[in-house]
């Protein structure tokens, strides 16, 4: 009996240790949906509804700053018009128009309007996502988000740093991650967050090719570090490109990515970059595979500078090489290409002297009705402007605008176009004086004399191995007297990393007579909610012909003469190397008004 006793007090103490046990994991799963739960009631609000023309198709997008940017997919804002109907959670359906596009990482960038305090999703780090992480897809599948709430699909990071190739479209998904959450028709353009709710992606692509258009447990979303990279361009209101080295690789016997082709127009070919070299690194990140090298490379805009390294007979060199775009503009822009002209005579390929066969002549093509002309909303029609090269040229105008009280901030240039006069010496002690006339311009460096007519004639490059020192600085002159009206181009281009610092800086790019210039702005410095360092106009880089190295002036030290600012200290380089360090002693803007 005693022993019956023992064994049931036994049997009870493991029955109550079996259900303490199930009471803690059931606890554990409640708690992990409460957070689930809560993830999905934080970044809800933020997830974007975007309905196509005359309420047909869509897609889904996510919102990223509070006064309504937000992303989406190229092909889903294609589809849906320069102004679009976007509904968000809270049950209001909002005007949007587009602002930017990139039709080759098919991404674009809208603008909800109506509210400046949007509710808009952290973004996060995607390059630390790793396989088996917990994903979050919304966005609204099969439109099925008639009242605006965001369709939820969970599951897990099955692939990261994948490479999709394009398939018969621009569309190039590079560095991309692929999940299992389920990703459907509709799904496009919106937002997968990782387990703490930030954004890590734009929900894009999925395997539908041998299951239908409908979800095959592959789907792919376009890395928000990629887009972080081109939000700046796409804020710009322009179509922007992808960047290409100007090279190809492969994969050498011993398993070494090694350059097969080279355009000996690309500045990698001007840095030493040769056929067999071995890549390295691109981007600070090792290169093991062709694969790799193409995701690295298709993550960024088309004319960054980017730091790499590769290696020949057993030495490792380090360079830094502008991007090329990967399309010419034309084909970033299909739609506006020119239709052929039926009546326009074409080249007679008969004999000489016979007549052609009046049966053989072209027949005219039919007329094509063009759609109607797309209805702009009253109250908001302003904010759309068309421009060859932009998707929305009214967007770039305000950027330009917010960097133009830097250049304010030098002092009053208007009334300055005659003759520049600065005088003192370089780094290595020789004297320089420079004029910058309306007719010429000199600089007598140390007794020896170069001068640039401005007369028409071709641009030099003066003093010879400065990349047009001359024109350079004539061009800063015109920006400070002109302004966008002393060049034919005058655009924001977005932002790029500056070589002497390797920080994003804000650019303008102008052109006149053939020459580029990109002016660089930096961006305020913060200690907290302290601004440690104002943004400011740092220099610029000023190209005398296309695939050329340029003349880089980059400004040490500002300080005032007189009323105004300019550099006290000017930084040259070409080619990556210091040519020459000027420091300007005496500085006179009002030399002479006439034109000398």
């Amino acid at each position: 009996m005693q022993t019956q006793v023992v064994r049931a007090a036994v049997c009870l103490v493991v029955m109550l240790a079996v259900v303490h046990s199930a009471c803690a994991v059931e606890e554990s799963v409640l708690d992990a949906q409460r957070r689930r739960v809560e993830v999905v009631r934080k970044v809800a609000s933020s997830v974007v509804a975007i309905f196509g023309k005359g309420g047909q198709g869509g897609g889904s997008g996510v919102l990223v700053s509070p006064d309504g940017y937000a992303l989406s997919n190229f092909h889903v804002t294609r589809g849906a018009g320069t102004f679009m109907k976007c509904g968000l959670n809270d049950g209001v359906l909002y005007d949007a128009v587009i602002v930017g596009i990139d039709p080759t990482g098919d991404v674009a960038l809208v603008k909800l309007l109506g509210r400046d305090d949007f509710p808009y999703a952290n973004m996060g780090d995607s390059d630390a996502m790793k396989v088996g992480d917990w994903a979050y897809a919304m966005g609204n599948p099969f439109l099925l988000a008639t009242d605006f709430q965001p369709t939820v699909t969970y599951g897990i990071v099955s692939g990261v740093h994948r490479y999709q190739y394009p398939a018969g479209t621009f569309l190039e998904y590079a560095d991309c991650i692929q999940v299992d959450s389920s990703i459907n028709p509709g799904n496009s353009g919106g937002p997968l967050f990782n387990d703490d709710g930030d954004l890590v992606g734009i929900n894009g692509r999925g395997s539908f090719e041998k299951r239908g258009r409908v979800n095959s447990g592959a789907g792919y979303a376009i890395s928000i570090n990629q887009i972080r990279y081109f939000l700046d361009h796409l804020r710009s209101g322009r179509i922007v490109d992808h960047a290409t080295l100007g090279a190809t690789v492969t994969t050498a016997e011993d398993g070494r990515v090694i350059i097969s082709s080279i355009l000996e127009s690309s500045e990698a070919y001007r840095r030493g970059l040769r056929l067999d070299h071995e890549i390295v690194s691109f981007a600070g990140r090792p290169i093991r595979s062709v694969n790799q090298f193409k995701n690295i490379l298709g993550i960024y805009p088309k004319g960054w500078r980017l730091p790499m390294t590769y290696r020949h007979e057993q030495t490792k060199y380090e360079m830094m090489a502008r991007l090329r775009g990967v399309h010419r503009q034309t084909e970033l822009m299909p739609e506006r290409r020119p239709e052929p002209n039926p009546d326009e005579k074409k080249p007679d390929d008969g004999k000489p002297g016979e007549k052609k066969p009046e049966e053989e002549k072209p027949k005219p093509k039919p007329a094509v009705a063009k759609p109607p002309a797309e209805q702009f909303p009253e109250k908001y029609k302003h904010m759309f402007v068309r421009k060859d090269g932009f998707s929305n040229y009214y967007f770039n105008k305000q950027e330009q605008d917010r960097l133009k009280p830097l250049l304010d901030s030098w002092g009053d240039y208007s009334g300055e176009g005659g003759t520049w006069q600065l005088a003192g010496e370089s780094a290595d002690s020789e004297a320089f004086k420079l004029t910058l006339a309306t007719k010429g311009l000199g600089l007598d460096l140390n007794g020896e004399p170069f001068y640039q007519a401005l007369d028409g004639s071709d641009f030099a490059d003066e003093p010879a191995g400065s990349g047009g020192l001359l024109v350079a600085l004539h061009h800063l002159k015109l920006l400070l007297t002109k302004g966008s009206e002393g060049f034919s181009e005058y655009y924001y281009l977005g932002s790029e990393p500056l070589d002497l610092t390797g920080q994003l800086v804000d650019v303008i790019v102008t052109s006149l007579e053939g020459v580029e210039t990109r002016w660089y702005f930096s961006r305020p410095v913060m200690d907290g909610e302290q601004v440690r360092f104002p943004a400011a106009f740092v220099g610029f880089s000023c190209q005398l012909q296309e695939d050329r190295d340029e003349c880089e002036v980059y400004f040490a030290t500002v300080r005032k003469f007189g009323n105004r600012s300019f550099p006290g200290e000017m930084v040259v380089r070409v080619g990556g190397r210091e040519y020459l360090r000027l420091l300007v002693e005496n500085f006179n803007p009002a030399a002479s008004r006439d034109d000398d």
